[in-house]
């Protein structure tokens, strides 16, 4: 109901409201809105449903025709002609359809403008829509028209190709990659996904990952559209895929004698560092969850963690696993390449774990890549930078190796930059009941069981045992004993059987009640397996043993090595 335009006398009434605004009151444009259609009022001032205005004597109108202004089939305005005085009205009266034509005419100009308009507003809104959708994607975004000229770029393209939209649109594209394929996709109209291409930059390198398609209209190519990655872009996308780890702190390695403090904290003083670090230590005591709890406390635990077993990868696939290859580089190959594990650590750490079992040929080009920060792929003569930090690995003795000539004494130098040797769990026995219990909560929770504690006999077991496969074994004891539990408290019937004989190969370095008590058990045990278990048999085994028969069930409650046996 507002005025948006008008001609003499009425231009003053611009932006102000007819009929009191109110559509719904009855009067003439409200009608013309509301009906959709024209109307003719030859005398305005003896109807009463013309303008309030009139009626009230404010306005100088005397006739009207008007007609609705529609769009998309309803009526969103009113144009009408005005007749302010008799020889106006009667103009208006006598050509009336010729007056009413031309308004429709003018309604129709004004109609295809505001289509016009729509268009113009819903064009403004998808261009804005495409445009965000664009910068929001990941990747940088690239169009070039049928010359090669480039016209369009996305702010993640400015960031890879180290320039600005102002600098890029407009220039060949021939200029900025040169010797790209997608010049090709001009001519040929073929695209290609996935492609690596490495390009120079002053003087620096490019390393991209880039699909590129053909733009076509009325099947002529007209230009191309690409996408493109950063190579450390795609090799965090593989890592994310294939080998994500939970972050892991030096504070989570559970123990708390004097040797294992020692070492965490010479961990902890060093994982800011780039220094190459060598772990040692015996199998199972943990030395994988150093290398991870010391990236993950480092500047680099936002980058990649790689743990590559060099023990348990063939010869024959490790240098292919560890530097990948090129296309074609050997029969059975990937048609489009591998990254090897040592790109897919780039801005992280690659753990390179039981060192010693790495090839002779290998270990050069291990060398080489800890000197001069870039590795080869296989097949390829063209370096390629990584930016990582190497902690290696081995229960090995690598000084007698390199003694042997079966280690490179200079790679052995590069790696024992930093040395950390582990503890085996023998010598520093004060943490074995700290970690009966933190392994006892975990697998307790992935059984679903309600397991308190272990028996005061299964404890002193495990603190007395020897732990030849340290740390990994305790927990697949517990583990074992996790399953095998029915109440609520482990006993000596729940533990693995070997740790029991092997503790008896041990058994003449045990003091002499220790000795007495086993030589006890096996007599009882004897007796048992020989005569049965019921009051009736055990009676008969007192008398023949000459004790009392409470002498004997205390005997064969308080014996932990009788216990064990009577459950094997």
């Amino acid at each position: 109901m507002m005025v948006v335009a008008g001609t003499g006398k009425l231009k003053s009434r611009i932006n102000t409201k007819e009929e009191g605004g109110e559509k719904e009151a009855g009067f003439l444009y409200g009608r013309v809105l509301m009906n959709n259609q024209e109307y003719v009022i030859e005398n305005a001032r003896m109807d009463l449903t013309y303008d309030p205005s009139v009626l009230k004597g404010e306005t100088e109108e005397v006739a009207e025709i008007c007609c609705p202004i529609r769009f998309q089939g309803r009526a969103v305005g009113v144009i009408g002609l005005i007749a302010l005085n008799e020889e106006q009205q009667m103009n208006l009266i006598i050509h009336q359809d010729q007056m009413l034509e031309f308004l429709y005419r003018m309604a129709e100009l004004l109609e295809s403008k505001i289509s016009e308009m729509a268009m113009i507003k819903q064009w403004k809104y998808m261009t804005k829509k495409l445009q965000t959708i664009i910068e929001s994607i990941h990747e940088g975004i690239i169009a070039i028209d049928e010359q090669g000229i480039l016209t369009h770029c996305n702010h993640k393209a400015e960031v890879l190709l180290k320039s600005t939209k102002e600098k890029l649109i407009g220039q060949p594209l021939e200029t900025i990659l040169p010797g790209t394929p997608m010049l090709n996709v001009l001519e040929t109209g073929i695209g290609y996904v996935e492609k690596e291409e490495i390009y120079a930059l002053n003087n620096d390198q490019m390393h991209l990952i880039i699909t590129a398609k053909p733009i076509k209209l009325m099947e002529k190519v007209s230009g191309v559209v690409a996408s493109f990655r950063g190579i450390s872009d795609a090799r965090r996308l593989v890592y994310s895929l294939t080998n994500q780890h939970d972050s892991f702190l030096l504070s989570e390695i559970k123990g708390e004698s004097e040797r294992l403090k020692m070492v965490k904290e010479q961990a902890r003083h060093v994982a800011n560092s780039d220094s190459t670090i060598l772990i040692t230590g015996e199998s199972g005591t943990g030395k994988g969850l150093f290398a991870r709890a010391i990236h993950f406390t480092s500047n680099r635990k936002s980058g990649p963690f790689i743990s590559v077993n060099c023990g348990a990868i063939p010869e024959t696939l490790l240098e292919s696993e560890l530097f990948g290859y090129t296309k074609g580089a050997f029969t059975g190959a990937n048609r489009s390449g591998k990254i090897g594990k040592f790109e897919m650590a780039d801005n992280g750490t690659i753990f390179l774990d039981e060192i010693g079992d790495m090839p002779l040929h290998l270990q050069v080009k291990l060398l080489h890549v800890i000197q001069n920060k870039e590795i080869e792929r296989v097949g390829s003569v063209s370096p390629i930078p990584v930016n990582i930090r190497v902690i290696a690995a081995t229960n090995k003795n690598l000084e007698e190796m390199v003694a042997e000539g079966t280690f490179r004494s200079d790679l052995f130098f590069r790696l024992n930059v930093i040395p950390l040797q582990i503890p085996p769990l023998r010598e520093r026995k004060s943490d074995i009941p700290i970690l009966m219990e933190h392994f006892l909560n975990e697998h307790m929770q992935k059984l679903g069981k309600m397991i308190h504690s272990f028996s005061p006999e299964v404890t002193d077991l495990f603190k007395n045992y020897h732990w030849p496969g340290n740390v990994r074994e305790l927990e697949n004891a517990v583990e074992y004993a996790v399953n095998m539990a029915s109440g609520k408290v482990i006993h000596l019937e729940n533990i693995p059987r070997r740790m029991i004989q092997t503790e008896r190969k041990y058994i003449g370095s045990s003091t002499l009640k220790e000795t007495l008590l086993y030589h006890e058990a096996q007599i009882i045990q004897e007796m048992l397996n020989r005569y049965g278990s019921t009051v009736e048999d055990k009676k008969q085994i007192a008398a023949e043993l000459n004790i009392s028969l409470a002498t004997l069930y205390r005997k064969i409650e308080e014996n932990k090595f009788l216990n064990l046996e009577k459950n094997f």
